[in-house]
Parts: C-alpha cells; structure tokens; sequence
C-alpha cells in the first residue's frame, strides 16, 4: 500500500509538472524549515561540537573543551541548559582535558608551530582572554594526538597528566613547575578532600592514589574490561565518582576511607547497549555511551558530559555533544546536544520520514524543534573494527545513505568527500546497532579502485557505482537478504557512461521510476570530487535508454556541491561563492529541467541554515506518501542538519 501510494504521488508530480511547466516561473518556495541533531536551531544558542572533556564550577557554568568547532569557540559555556558563550579560536584547543577554579579555566591546547604539543593554557573566566602558557610534556612534537589526557586543581595547585612523559606534572596555578608524580599512562584526575591525588589509568582498568607529597596510597582496580574515562571528587558524599567508558557504561562511586570500596552506581548497567531497559543501541535519561566528563554544582545538580560513539582522525568529529544535567535526586533535568558537525542525516523510508538515520546516530524527525536523539548505532564492543570508529585515516563516516527494502533496512556510511563506502544492516536481535558489513571497493565487490565517479543506493537496494578509470557504471542489484538480516549483491551489470557526460562525478538513480541522474564534472579540473553544470537524466535507464538523455540540465549557478533527487525533482546543493544560493537548496524539476522553485530560509526565521555545503553527499531527498518532500542538508557552522519540507 505504501510503495502503491508513493508511485501515486510521483506520477501525480510528474503530471503537474509537465502541465506548469510553461505558465510557471521560478519562484521561492513555500517550505517550512527546521533542524536535527542540535538543541538549538540558532548560531546564537547552539550547542557546541564534539565537546570531550568538561568542568564544573560551583555556581554550576559548565566549561567543555572541542578540538574543532566551525563557529563557537574551542570552549563552550553553559549554564542552565542555555549558552554563555564561549572562549577562544575554534580550533585553538586539543579537547582532551580541562579545570578550572575561581578566576581561571585551564585546557590542553591544540599543536602549535610556535609551541608544538603538550602545552595547557590558562585563562581569566572574566575576560576570557589567555594569561599564562604552561609547557608540561617533552613531547611536542603529536598534531592530532592527546599528549595531556588529565587536569584538575586544587587550591594553589595544578595537576596535568604528561601521557607519554609517564607522570603527573605539578605546578602552582601560575605555572611554576613543582614536582612531578611517575606513573604509567595516566589519564583523568581528580584531587579528594584531604589533597590525595587520584589518577586513572584508562586502559588498565585501574585509579591509582597519591599522597599531597606524591607517595603511592590505594589502588582502586576495577574489572578488565572498564575503562575509567572521567573523575570527580564528590565533596558531598566524600565519594569518589568514575566514568566507566568500559561495556558497564555507567558511573560508579567509591568511599576512600581505608581501603577504597564500591558504594554504588548512577546509570544503566550496560548503558545504551542493555536489552533489560530498552533495546541495544537506545539512548535514555540514565542509557549513558560514553562518559566523558562528570562535576556537580554547590546546589547538588549532576552534569555528565556522555558522547555518542563513533570516529574521526582529527578527534573532534566523533559522535558530538551530549550532556546531561540531574538534580540532587538523580532525575533528569535537561539535556544539551550537538549531535552533528560533518554529516547528515537520511529519512528513513520505513517509517515515511519520521526516523532519520545519520552515520552514527539516529533521530527522530517529528514532534519538538531539533527532533530527539534515538539511538546511537555503533557498538564498539561487540565490533571494534567498525570502521566509524576504527577509520584507517579517512576523516569520518557520517554521511548516510539508506534503503529499506521489505522489512529490512540497509545502511551505508561514507565520508566528507568519499573514495570508499561501507555496508551495515540491522536485525531484532541488535535493536538499533548497525551491523557492519561490507565495503566498496573490495574483492566482495569484485572491486578495486576508488570510488570517483559517483555512488548511489536505490530505493530497491541496488548499488550504482562509478569506479574509477573503469570507463563504467556497474549495477550491483540487491539479490535478498540472510536470516540475520545481511544483504546480498549480484555481480555487476556494466553500463559504459555516455560520452555526452564524462568525466562523471555524481550517480542518483531513482528505481521506482527507472530514472537515471547523472552528473558532470568540472572540464579540465583534476578535482574528481566537484560538480559542474551539466546534468542529464535518462528516463528508462535500466529498460535500455542509456544514450539519450532529456532533459539535460543546465545548472542555474556554479559550484554545486552535493545533490539527490525523490519523486520528480532533483535537489542541489552549492558550496561557496555561490552568491544568495550559499544556503538555499534548488528544486529542478526532472520532467522539463527547468528550476521550479528554490528551497529557503524563510524571514523571519528562527533556525539557521546559512553553512554552505562542502561535501559530496551532505543533501538528501524522500518524498513523504503525503505528496510532500523532505530535504536535509549538512550545517556545519550550526553543528546540526537543517531539515526543509515543500509540497509542490
């Protein structure tokens, strides 16, 4: 009934189409707009990207630290589930540890050619501007590697974990070196009521003591799987608080007088991944993924900075913002995210367009401004060579495209301007976690060079793809599924691309209608990934109308960078220097080739939607069985995914 309706709604676009198509110029569309994957739709109010390590200041303003943020600063404040702004260059700061006190906010720095890694920079929480510049660890030479994993102070003292020095370096909080503490791989700090220092060891499960003088106190070992990711001294319990990045997901609490022992747990045991309190994959109030950062505030409240798995070689792409607030009862009181910087995220056609299926995350498009984060879809534990966490060098893999095809759905995830695509599906047993599978090029495929001239997955499952210096286009139609849920794939079916097009650079193939979308590139450039002006479509490809294209498409303005299409309509993207188009998305229509409308911001509005788009595959398209379209775009500088939605 679905696939009967949507036919429906296409033919009945296609036949408005061609009838208006003389009487009806360009205009700006009548599309509403919204957004995904950020709590705030607005520069002005949104959450930051990929904070990974967070500090708590009594009165309760939160301080997180990002190595990479298109439009805030490196450090992000908060406090009372809104913005207060921010501190420093945004790609000043490495992310991975940060402290404070009263007057200042202390955070490793990015690699530097003036200073190289491993330096921590002090800052007035006042004027927000760098005072001191302290050069704890000998090596300086690591550009996209954690070098200082641990900071924390106490009263006139800062603590920094020198990770490959093997010690805990001590300064006053000006900066002057004090003494320093050996131990191996030391990781995030925390300093008890009486000045013993706490040290974790992350990958052996273990939080070591010292005294205020450096001797070696307790041992706190934990089972061989935790990995102790985050510490907070809790002055009200006089407990120390461990974030758990290890399967048990969770925080766990232990008194330290005497020998130290456990006295509890704040979280599901397993977090996202039970199956007791929710599905595999199901993020919740108390569902935890990875905790990151941990600090109360004097009224009680509790903040845990929990980030969403996934990978990125440059650390600050990995899943995104999430950070909870609970009060003294442990109730949930807010959340704060920023769910997307590089990706986007796909409507699933299962549900017509309520879920929206990112590279790592799932959300749900319906109900409140910014929908609400699902599932995140990696699990790291039961797959650690999931390439979205296990990268190999490529940038990241959130950009999504999926096809749900009797019950099942297949998911393929790719990077910012992709050469290589990977395969995943799902299946009951592992509720929302995506189950990896293959990837393009390989011998599965029979394929071995990159992916250069365009890559697509059909409605019916089936790959298009463009390998390069093959002179082709192979079809490698979706042959069924296992009792898992896995899909299978055919040996390819080798179309020679029309000469009227090379040198392709874009596929989209619409299977309901058998309709083919190609795309030219930039004649002369030796950029394989950019778009050109020229795009043909060829109705009846696969029933043998693979030479004459119509219509062919002109472009209505240059430095297009990502397109799809749904229905009949082809949506494009631009990249910069693309004029009042930077942000807009323009409809073509496929029946006469003409620009039937362009998809906008409307004013007033309160959602941005300014980022131009500098990905391959950062627009999507569905068409709704409502006859209406919902078009997604990657918003780098507002961390999120602007959502359109346009009924012709």
């Amino acid at each position: 009934m679905v696939a009967r309706k949507r036919i429906h709604a296409v033919l009945l676009a296609t036949f408005l189409a061609a009838a208006f198509a003389t009487i009806a110029p360009a205009s700006q569309a009548g599309n509403t707009i919204g957004w995904l994957a950020n709590t705030y739709g607005t520069l002005a109010a949104q959450v930051g990207n990929t904070a990974r390590s967070m500090w708590v200041a009594p009165e309760g303003v939160i301080y997180t630290a990002s190595m990479w943020d298109e439009y805030e600063g490196g450090v992000a404040i908060y406090q009372n589930g809104r913005s207060a702004g921010s501190i420093g260059i945004h790609g000043e700061f490495q992310g991975s540890a940060i402290t404070g006190n009263a007057t200042s906010i202390f955070a490793a720095l990015q690699f530097s050619t003036v200073y190289g890694s491993g330096a921590v920079g002090r800052y007035n929480r006042t004027t927000k501007a760098r005072d001191v510049l302290i050069h704890v660890s000998a090596t300086t030479n690591q550009q996209k590697v954690d070098t200082i994993t641990g900071l924390a102070t106490a009263g006139t003292l800062l603590y920094a974990s020198d990770f490959y020095g093997n010690r805990v370096r001590v300064y006053t909080t000006d900066g002057v070196w004090q003494r320093d503490i050996n131990i191996s791989g030391p990781g995030a700090l925390a300093v008890d009521g009486t000045g013993n220092l706490w040290v974790a060891q992350k990958s052996e499960g273990a939080i070591v003591g010292f005294s205020p003088t450096g001797a070696l106190l307790n041992t706190i070992r934990m089972s061989t799987r935790s990995r102790p990711s985050a510490l907070y001294f809790d002055a009200s319990s006089k407990q120390l608080m461990i974030g758990d990045e290890g399967p048990d997901m969770n925080i766990k609490r232990y008194t330290l007088a005497g020998t130290p022992t456990l006295a509890g747990t704040f979280g599901v045991q397993g977090g996202y991944l039970d199956t007791t309190t929710g599905i595999k994959g199901q993020v919740g109030a108390k569902r935890f993924t990875r905790v990151a950062g941990i600090g109360k505030d004097t009224a009680g409240n509790l903040y845990v900075l929990n980030n969403p798995w996934g990978g990125g070689w440059d650390l600050a792409r990995d899943g995104g913002t999430d950070i909870h607030a609970y009060n003294s009862a442990g109730n949930l009181r807010w959340t704060l995210q920023a769910l997307n910087f590089e990706g986007i995220a796909t409507p699933d056609p299962a549900t017509d367009s309520t879920l929206f299926y990112g590279g790592t995350n799932i959300y749900n498009g319906s109900g409140s401004a910014g929908g609400t984060f699902v599932a995140n879809t990696v699990d790291p534990f039961t797959y650690p060579t999931d390439p979205r966490i296990a990268t190999n060098g490529d940038r990241d893999e959130h950009f999504s495209q999926l096809a749900a095809v009797g019950g099942n759905r297949i998911l393929v995830v790719s990077g910012q301007n992709p050469e290589t695509f990977y395969f995943f599906h799902f299946n009951a047993a592992n509720g929302d976690i995506a189950i990896p599978d293959a990837v393009l090029p390989s011998p599965a495929f029979n394929a071995t060079t990159w992916v250069r001239h365009g890559f697509c997955l059909d409605s019916k499952g089936g790959i298009w793809v463009g390998l390069d210096k093959t002179g082709y286009i192979d079809h490698y139609p979706l042959t069924g599924f296992d009792a898992s849920g896995k899909p299978t794939w055919g040996p390819a079916i080798r179309y020679a691309i029309p000469k009227t097009i090379q040198q392709l650079t874009r596929i989209v193939y619409l299977a309901d209608s058998d309709t083919m979308i190609l795309g030219q590139g930039v004649t002369g450039s030796t950029d394989w990934t950019a778009i050109g002006t020229r795009i043909e479509v060829y109705h009846g490809w696969s029933a043998g109308n693979t030479t004459t294209p119509n219509p062919v498409i002109t472009l209505p303005h240059a430095n297009a960078k990502a397109i799809d299409a749904a229905g009949n309509y082809l949506f494009v993207g631009y990249w910069f220097s693309s004029g009042d188009a930077l942000s807009n998305i323009d409809a073509i229509n496929l029946a006469t080739g003409k620009l039937d409308t362009t998809l906008t911001n409307p004013s007033p509005s309160t959602v941005d939607a300014s980022s131009a788009i500098d990905s391959m595959y950062g627009v999507r398209a569905y068409l709704r069985t409502t006859g209406e379209y919902v078009v997604t775009k990657n918003n780098v500088k507002g961390d999120s995914v602007t959502v359109y939605r346009w009924t012709p």
